[in-house]
């Protein structure tokens, strides 16, 4: 599962959900070896009914109408929380089998890769010992290589300089295509498909390696070595997710109900799981619908670093250009022409130009870690909050580059392009429960048909027809209907899109390798007390509490 928006999902009792090659949605039995290894899915609701494609078509246009949007309300989530959580997304989704296909792998083996896990899986892989993924690692085999910017002409000598540390480490070399040199050298090519999540993968790699540096003046050393430190930024990784992500996208309420009383619904201990070492599965009611809502938090343009603001030498980030300044979906190519980024030979450098440096302060608020120091500059435009969680997506997620779906080099239709459409069809592929099952499901009261139809500021559905209107009341799908459901939450997701998520996250902690949940007793060692930590915490870490390592670039 190595791109967003699979056209084919293997779910558990039921077998393959696809579209047939007329595009009506079918399910079959896996044919092969490989389908039968696929990552695996259930369904934790109800089947629901399918919503025809004209009526998927105009509720896409609603949602990605151009129309204002309202940013994150009080407490203001910042942006990079977007990114931290389609870094985590690829984390629940790796499959650390899929380099493996043709050879032997063990019965454990295979169901751990193919169950969502939070444990890092898409920075370490199988680990440096591994003939696929030693890559990723430096010859010491314990700390993850980094890689090196590409010195800028734009806009001073600053920039003109080769950095190492501040991007992600490439193939390079000579023969292929340009994509083939930009390639990333890390376990999962989606954490390239655009800069700000390759730059949080970046911090996640540093993280690592600052951890190997203190343990190892403990005297640990090579394959010990390596194991602690792993173990060490996966719990406390598992601990920010929990107490700091979590908090900022769901009703806390909902969350610390899971995680102080258990799951109720999704694989829960009465069900048999508790005790007897099943892998975790996937809902697709959480892939395809719950999980989808970091879609509705991404701006159109961002507060980037000291060149690329909206009161800098050049102008202000635009969500295209983070898409173009990566080596999956992009081709690091400057200047003020659109450019070309289907096509894998087109591109002026190989690595991260010097000037597209994150600065980490205008992503994550430091003030909230007593780091006044590390504030946003605010005559510069100051840091990034995301767009408020509701039924609004920015414009610009109507065009999608195909390198973030895996079309890059093919012909692909223009709604194909459209991310809400996409989430949409995936939903009617699978049968995906209405958010009206889903709240008897969980027995919590449904949101009104007035409600549904009107929201609170959120997508207006007046270019429906009555009958595509009467649709959207009688099964409101639930990726939609999770949306509305924020907008009465001051964009939290409520007793539906909560419960869902949280319980998943409660699920993947509970089934990784390392464990908080399995280890309740565990506490933070890398924060400013032993029960916090936080996502500032970590880039503080990470980067030596240093501003000029934070930001590079500087004010």
């Amino acid at each position: 599962m190595k791109q967003h928006g699979t056209d084919s999902f293997f779910v558990v009792g039921e077998g393959v959900l696809e579209f047939d090659w007329q595009g009506r949605p079918i399910t079959r039995q896996p044919l092969t070896v490989e389908e039968l290894r696929r990552f695996r899915f259930s369904r934790l609701g109800p089947v629901g009914v399918p919503t025809d494609e004209p009526t998927r078509a105009a509720l896409a246009a609603a949602i990605t109408a151009r129309v204002p949007q309202p940013d994150s309300a009080e407490p203001p989530i910042p942006a990079g929380f977007t990114y931290l959580g389609q870094f985590v997304d690829h984390d629940l989704t790796m499959d650390r089998t899929s380099a493996q296909l043709g050879e032997d792998v063990t019965v454990d083996e295979l169901m751990q890769g193919r169950s969502p896990a939070l444990d890092l899986d898409s920075v370490y892989g199988r680990g440096p010992t591994d003939p696929n993924d030693r890559v990723c690692y430096t010859e010491d085999g314990v700390t993850l290589k980094v890689g090196t910017t590409s010195p800028a002409d734009f806009p001073d000598d600053r920039v003109k300089v080769e950095l190492t540390g501040f991007d992600l480490p490439r193939f390079g070399g000579a023969g292929g295509t340009a994509a083939d040199r930009r390639r990333p050298l890390i376990p999962d090519n989606r954490n390239d498909e655009n800069l700000a999540v390759a730059q949080t993968h970046l911090a996640f790699i540093r993280f690592h390696n600052r951890v190997v540096e203190e343990l190892a003046l403990k005297g640990l050393a090579r394959r010990r070595l390596f194991s602690a430190a792993r173990e060490l930024v996966v719990r406390h990784y598992q601990w920010m997710l929990v107490h700091d992500f979590l908090p900022r996208i769901v009703d806390p309420a909902i969350v610390a109900d899971v995680f102080r009383q258990g799951r109720r619904f999704f694989e829960a201990p009465g069900d048999g799981y508790a005790g007897r070492g099943l892998r975790p599965t996937m809902p697709i009611e959480f892939s395809v619908a719950a999980y989808r809502i970091g879609h509705s938090m991404i701006r159109d343009t961002y507060q980037w670093n000291r060149v690329f603001n909206s009161t800098g030498p050049g102008e202000i980030a635009t969500l295209l250009q983070l898409f173009t300044f990566s080596g999956v979906s992009g081709n690091f190519q400057a200047g003020s022409q659109i450019p070309d980024l289907d096509n894998p030979n087109s591109g002026t450098v190989d690595t991260l130009p010097t000037n597209w440096i994150a600065d980490f302060r205008r992503l994550f608020d430091f003030t909230e870690a007593n780091r006044p120091d590390l504030a946003a500059p605010a005559e510069s435009g100051g840091g990034n909050v995301t767009k408020r969680v509701d039924t609004l997506l920015v414009d610009p997620l109507v065009n999608l580059p195909a390198g973030t779906f895996g079309g890059r080099g093919s012909t692909v239709p223009n709604i194909h392009r459209n991310l809400a459409f996409r989430n949409l069809t995936r939903a009617h592929m699978v049968r995906l429960a209405s958010g009206q099952q889903m709240a008897e499901f969980f027995g919590v009261e449904p949101l009104s048909a007035e409600q549904i139809l009107h929201g609170n500021q959120g997508a207006t559905l007046d270019a429906l027809t009555d009958e595509q209107r009467t649709t959207v009341l009688a099964a409101t799908p639930l990726w939609f209907y999770l949306l509305r459901e924020a907008e009465f939450g001051n964009g939290l997701l409520g007793p539906v899109g909560g419960r869902i998520v949280a319980e998943v996250f409660h699920r993947a902690i509970e089934g990784s390798r390392t464990s908080i949940v399995r280890d309740p007793a565990w506490r933070p060692k890398y924060g400013p007390d032993s029960n916090t930590f936080r996502m500032t915490d970590l880039l503080l870490f990470a980067f030596e509490g240093k501003a000029d390592l934070l930001n590079p670039l500087g004010d």
